[in-house]
Parts: structure tokens; C-alpha cells; sequence
């Protein structure tokens, strides 16, 4: 039973990083860094680039929603240029239905996590 769920806790994580449409992070067995997973998307805007690293956030690094402090972060490791008005950024992909409000606050500020619409706009490479 024990090297069943050993098995399964494998195959999910080896189907997370498939999603990411990073399949030779799996192969070395190495994690992939925000930088990598941008240059591996097609984005023209900061408002891409925020749907873009909340999917990292939530796909890659596991986090279960993220806050303005998450993608300061991430854009920070990434070394890409902070968006003029993250809230902004963040509000035209609600407008999208790309992200929505959680239900819980993260740190004490608002929080948010990505659609099902929103994931599925990053895996397809984020076509218009």
C-alpha cells in the first residue's frame, strides 16, 4: 500500500509539471525557476506576464492562491520588471475571467487564485 501511494504521489507530480508544459524539468528531476517558465510563454504584456507567473505560482511553486506580496516575489526572481500597478494588472485579468478573489485573505491582503478559463489560456500559450 505504501509503495502504491508512493507511486501515485510520482505520477501527480510528474502531471503537474506536464502542465506547465515543462516536460525536461521532469526528466532531470530538476525545478523549473520563473524565469525559465516565461521565456517558455509568449507574453506581450504586464497583464500576461501576472497570469503567466500566478500560474507558476499555483502550478509550479504549489502555492494555493497568491497575494500583490507573491507576485512582487516571483516577478523579482524572474528579474522582470515590476508591472507600474500590480492591482491593475491583476483587476484586467479578473475582468478576463482569467483570476478570481479567494474566499480567504492571504497575510492579512486580499487574495486571489486562477479560473479553470485562466489555466487553460496559459497551457494553450495564451493565444489573445
Amino acid at each position: 500500500m505504501d509503495r502504491l501511494t508512493e507511486l501515485e504521489r510520482r505520477v501527480e507530480k510528474i502531471e503537474r509539471y506536464l502542465a506547465t508544459g515543462n516536460a525536461t524539468a521532469v526528466v532531470k528531476g530538476k525545478k523549473q525557476s520563473a524565469k525559465e517558465f516565461l521565456l517558455g510563454k509568449t507574453v506581450t504584456s504586464e497583464t500576461q506576464k501576472v497570469l503567466a507567473l500566478a500560474f507558476f505560482l499555483e502550478r509550479v511553486e504549489g502555492l494555493t492562491s497568491f497575494n500583490v506580496a507573491d507576485l512582487e516575489s516571483v516577478f523579482r526572481s524572474a528579474r522582470e520588471k515590476l508591472p507600474k500597478n500590480m492591482n491593475d494588472a491583476v483587476n484586467k485579468n479578473i475582468a478576463r475571467g482569467f483570476i478570481m478573489q479567494a474566499k480567504e485573505r492571504k497575510d492579512s491582503k486580499k487574495a486571489w487564485h486562477l479560473t479553470s478559463t485562466g489555466e487553460q489560456h496559459v497551457e494553450n500559450g495564451m493565444r489573445n
